[in-house]
């Protein structure tokens, strides 16, 4: 009994430490995210802020709060996600903004929609060359907006002039309302197709979306654009606006992350980002997006995965927190396992051969004693192996084994006691 309690107490103490070990190790891995992120979205009207308040619901029923920064757009969402000190940890960034930034603190989750130039203005739409069409007073774009990046960079390749225009940075609520106002002749918005801003505009019949001809040609020069098309009356069927097929330039807009994001949360919005862009949309079919697609920034290793192979099967049938703990715990206990199962296959048989060795060390022990007492010539040398018999008999009577040992300890005893009365020291009880 007292052997197979000793024997339970070592086991109960291993399966404590291990417990204790793998209780550090969880603690010092923290394999849980953190429960909030910050969001870089846009400015008001946008489609940026349209989505960012989707990605914030979706998020929120994981326990996981989002908390959205308005931004002048697309530039100033990679400028602060390069900032540590920003507090940002993800944004939307439109392809094409980032070349002049370092990307190597960033990565994309994939591409998730088109965002077109809109060129909305006051006029009738005529020949081919932007200028045509744009007036002297035109909106283009706050400073950091992808809108006003675009913007300039086509006046550029149409070798328009900047000095007789009047260029103004509205953000696109405003610059619908200027146009809408009268205020200014043309409104360039580079958003989707989601924004208000460009609702309000497609529905109202005085002003006019500018069609790009040579769309093919802009992509060809520029190939993070795209080719789309809007087609007539998708805006409304019953006043049909617009009234023809409209050809758009549009890069696509990416979800990016700082490289440290906890990767439990990069798939949090992955996952997001299937259920608000995955279905079919004006310009693609379901399905399409989000896209892993690296256009500007690398894809990361979660993004990778997720869309080579699908989530885990510990998220398709766990919670999202009890799913990330029980996935972190995975990676520890697979390894521990690979040590304690040896162990414990093997335990039973070192227990028995320590046994055995106990007891086949006092049976040497006894044939050297016997030997001895056999050889011994005097009585001086006879009475010290007769002593070391006594001590053996002592040890034999402290020793204890367990029960699948019982008959050999007692033939153990029994040869002790034997050689004991072949050398005349062993006295039975009368």
């Amino acid at each position: 009994m007292k052997i197979m309690t000793r024997r339970s107490l070592l086991i109960l103490a291993g399966v404590g430490i291990a417990a204790a070990m793998l209780w550090m190790a969880v603690a010092a891995l923290r394999p849980l995210p953190e429960r909030s992120l910050t969001l870089a979205t846009g400015p008001d009207g946008s489609a940026y802020a349209v989505f960012g308040k989707r990605y914030r619901d979706l998020l929120a029923r994981q326990g996981v709060e989002v908390r959205l920064v308005a931004t002048d757009g697309s530039i100033d969402n990679a400028k602060r996600l390069q900032d540590p000190g920003s507090g940002i940890d993800a944004a939307f960034v439109q392809a094409g903004t980032t070349p002049a930034v370092d990307e190597s603190d960033l990565l994309s989750l994939g591409t998730l929609f088109y965002e077109p130039l809109w060129v909305f203005c006051r006029c009738e739409p005529r020949g081919i060359a932007l200028h045509e069409t744009l007036g002297t007073h035109v909106a283009i774009g706050p400073e950091g907006s992808a809108s006003r990046a675009l913007a300039l960079r086509l006046m550029q390749l149409n070798r328009v002039g900047l000095d007789p225009l009047r260029l103004e940075g509205y953000s696109p609520d405003p610059a619908a309302e200027a146009l809408l106002a009268g205020r200014i002749d043309t409104a360039i918005i580079d958003t989707a197709w989601e924004s208000p801003a460009v609702q309000r505009l497609l529905a109202d019949p005085s002003i006019n979306l500018v069609s790009f001809p040579r769309a093919e040609a802009y992509v060809a020069l520029l190939p993070f654009l795209s080719k789309v098309v809007l087609p007539m009356g998708v805006a409304n069927l019953a006043g049909n606006r617009p009234p023809t097929d409209i050809v758009l330039i549009a890069p696509k807009a990416s979800l990016v992350v700082r490289r440290d994001l906890h990767p439990a949360l990069q798939y949090l919005l992955i996952d997001a980002a299937t259920r608000i862009h995955g279905g079919p949309g004006i310009f693609n079919g379901p399905g399409a997006f989000p896209a892993p697609e690296m256009i500007d920034i690398p894809l990361s290793d979660e993004a990778q995965h997720m869309y080579r192979s699908g989530p885990s099967f510990l998220r398709r049938h766990l919670p999202f927190w009890l799913a990330e703990l029980a996935q972190r715990l995975l990676l520890l206990i697979v390894p521990l396992l690979g040590v304690i199962y040896p162990v414990v296959r093997f335990a039973p048989d070192a227990w028995r051969w320590r046994q055995e060795r106990r007891l086949r060390g006092m049976y040497r022990e006894l044939r050297r004693i016997e030997r001895g007492l056999r050889e011994a010539r005097d009585g001086t040398r006879r009475a010290e192996w007769l002593a070391r018999l006594d001590d053996l008999e002592a040890r034999a009577a402290l020793t204890r084994l367990s029960d699948a040992f019982a008959a050999p300890f007692y033939e153990l005893k029994q040869n002790i006691r034997f050689v004991q009365e072949r050398y005349g020291q062993y006295m039975p009880a009368a």
